[in-house]
C-alpha cells in the first residue's frame, strides 16, 4: 500500500459509524440553544428586528506547548511564533519541568528575566504572553520522575517530598490564581526511576494528596502516554484505567484524565503502528470506558509525523490525518481541549535546534516549518475552529421579540437593529444544565 492508504484505511473502514458518532456528538456536547430577548426602552418585545450573531471565541481548548516563546535564534522568528500561536490557538501548555525551572536548589526560574533554558521560557513571561493574548494556560507537571533536579537526588527519599511539597507551595503562592489547570503527574511507566520517590507504591495518590492541598481550587489532572489506542484495549482491564482507578478509589481528586496521542513511529514501522493507533472504533472503546469516571478529558501531547521536512506530500497528509482525528476527539463527550505538542519543526526535545537527525526533530511533526511558516496542517485546524466549527446567522425577532439559535459554546457579538433603534452586546452561551439560555437586548 502507499503510505496515503495505509494512514486513512483505519478510518475509512469504518467511516459512516465515525462519522455518525462524531456528528451526534458534536451537536449535543459541543453547541447549545439560546434565545436572544429584543425589547424596546420601555421593555415591552419588539417584533421583526434583525438579529446578526457572530462567534468570536471557543469554549472549547485548543492550542499547543508554548515551549519556544522567545527562544529563536533571531527576533523575527520570535515575533512570527508570537503572532501565530494567538492567531491559532486559546490555550497553551507552559513549562514547569522541576529540573530547569529550579536547576539550582532554593534559586527558580519564575522571574520573566530569569536566565534562558532552552525550551523552557520562564513562567512569569509565558502568562504575561498568555494573558496579553486571552490564551488560557496549563502547568506541565508538578510531579515528572524523569526531569527531577539533580540536586534534589543527593536527599534520602522523605526529604526530596518535603522538598516537593515545598514546590508545590511556592507554585501555588504565585500561580494558582492565574493557572487554573495543573498537570500532577505525567508518565508514570518508566522502567527506571531518577529518584527512589518513583518506587513509592502511593507515588500517584501522595503526589495527588498533596497537589490539593496547595491547589484547592484548581483543576487537578492525571497525564499518560497512549498505550491504550497503541495497544489492544482491555477496558476497565487496562493498564491506564487501572491506574486511575486505584488512585480514585484511594482518594485521590483527578479531577482530568489526560491522553497523549504521539505516533512515535518511522517510515519502516509506520503502517503497523497505524493500523492499530488510527483505529476509530477502539479510540472509542477508549473514551467510553474511562467515560465511568465522569469526568474531563484532554488530549495533551498530539504528534503526528511528516518524517520528511521537505515532503509536500507529507504534509498535505499530515493536515488530513490531523483534520480526521480532531473532528474525532471533538465529537468526544467528554473532551474539553486538544493539545498539539511541538508546533515547529527543527526545535523538539533532545536534539540541536535545526538537527533532523536526531531527537524528536526526526519526525518533523511539527505544524510549521523551520523558519516558521505554516504547514497544511496547522492551516487545517485553523479552518476547524474558525469556520467549520464556528456559529455565525442572522435572525429575526418574532412574537414575543424572540429569535432562537443552536450554536458552538462560546462568546459571541451581538448586533440588533430595527426602526426603533441599535443596540449591541457581549453574550457567552455555556455549556450547562439549562438546555435554552435567554439573552435580553434593549433597544437605544
Amino acid at each position: 500500500m502507499t503510505r496515503e492508504e495505509y494512514l486513512l484505511k483505519p478510518f475509512l473502514d469504518c467511516e459512516d459509524y465515525t462519522e455518525e458518532r462524531t456528528r451526534a456528538g458534536i451537536e449535543n456536547h459541543r453547541k447549545g440553544f439560546a434565545t436572544i430577548k429584543v425589547v424596546d426602552a420601555e421593555g415591552n418585545p419588539v417584533k421583526g428586528a434583525s438579529v446578526s450573531i457572530k462567534q468570536k471565541t471557543h469554549d472549547f481548548k485548543y492550542g499547543a506547548n508554548i515551549f519556544m516563546l522567545d527562544e529563536f535564534e533571531t527576533e523575527e522568528k520570535n515575533a512570527e511564533y508570537r503572532k501565530v500561536f494567538a492567531e491559532s490557538f486559546n490555550f497553551a501548555t507552559l513549562p514547569f519541568y522541576w529540573d530547569t525551572l529550579e536547576p539550582e536548589e532554593g534559586k527558580p526560574r519564575y522571574a520573566k528575566d530569569s536566565p534562558k533554558v532552552y525550551r523552557r521560557p520562564a513562567p512569569d513571561l509565558c502568562l504575561e504572553y498568555c494573558e496579553a493574548n486571552g490564551i488560557a494556560p496549563k502547568a506541565h507537571c508538578l510531579h515528572y520522575d524523569h526531569f527531577e533536579p539533580e540536586w534534589l537526588k543527593k536527599y534520602p527519599v522523605e526529604k526530596q517530598w518535603k522538598l516537593l511539597e515545598k514546590r508545590m507551595r511556592e507554585c501555588s503562592e504565585r500561580y494558582a490564581g492565574r493557572i487554573h489547570g495543573w498537570e500532577v503527574t505525567n508518565e508514570l511507566w518508566w522502567q527506571t526511576a531518577t529518584t527512589p520517590m518513583y518506587y513509592d507504591p502511593l507515588y500517584m495518590e501522595r503526589s495527588f494528596a498533596m497537589a490539593e492541598r496547595y491547589f484547592p481550587e484548581n483543576e487537578l489532572i492525571c497525564n499518560e502516554g497512549g498505550e491504550p489506542f497503541r495497544d489492544t484495549f482491555l477496558y476497565n482491564r487496562n493498564s491506564y484505567f487501572m491506574q486511575v482507578e486505584r488512585a480514585k478509589l484511594k482518594g485521590a481528586r483527578i479531577d482530568t484524565v489526560g491522553f497523549q496521542y504521539h505516533v512515535w513511529s518511522d517510515p519502516t514501522n509506520e503502517e503497523r503502528v497505524v493500523a492499530k493507533q488510527f483505529d476509530p472504533i477502539n479510540m472509542f472503546k477508549v473514551f467510553d470506558t474511562f467515560a465511568s469516571f465522569n469526568c474531563p478529558f484532554q488530549m495533551t501531547e498530539v504528534t503526528f509525523p511528516c518524517h520528511d521536512p521537505n515532503s509536500k506530500e507529507a504534509e498535505e497528509l499530515q493536515a488530513e490525518v490531523l483534520r480526521r482525528l480532531y473532528t474525532i476527539w471533538f465529537g468526544v463527550p467528554n473532551m474539553e481541549a486538544i493539545i498539539y505538542w511541538n508546533l515547529v519543526d527543527g526545535y523538539a526535545y533532545n536534539a540541536e535546534p535545526g538537527d533532523f537527525s536526531n531527537g524528536e526533530n526526526r519526525l518533523a511533526g511539527g505544524l510549521m516549518h523551520f523558519d516558521v511558516t505554516p504547514k497544511p496542517a496547522l492551516k487545517a485546524l485553523r479552518k476547524l475552529f474558525n469556520e467549520t466549527w464556528r456559529t455565525e446567522c442572522s435572525l429575526t425577532s418574532g412574537e414575543g421579540g424572540t429569535a432562537r439559535f443552536k450554536g458552538f459554546y462560546g462568546s459571541y457579538d451581538v448586533e440588533v437593529t430595527s426602526e426603533l433603534g441599535t443596540a449591541s452586546c457581549d453574550i457567552h452561551l455555556q455549556k450547562q444544565s439549562n438546555p435554552n439560555q435567554v439573552f435580553t437586548v434593549k433597544l437605544k
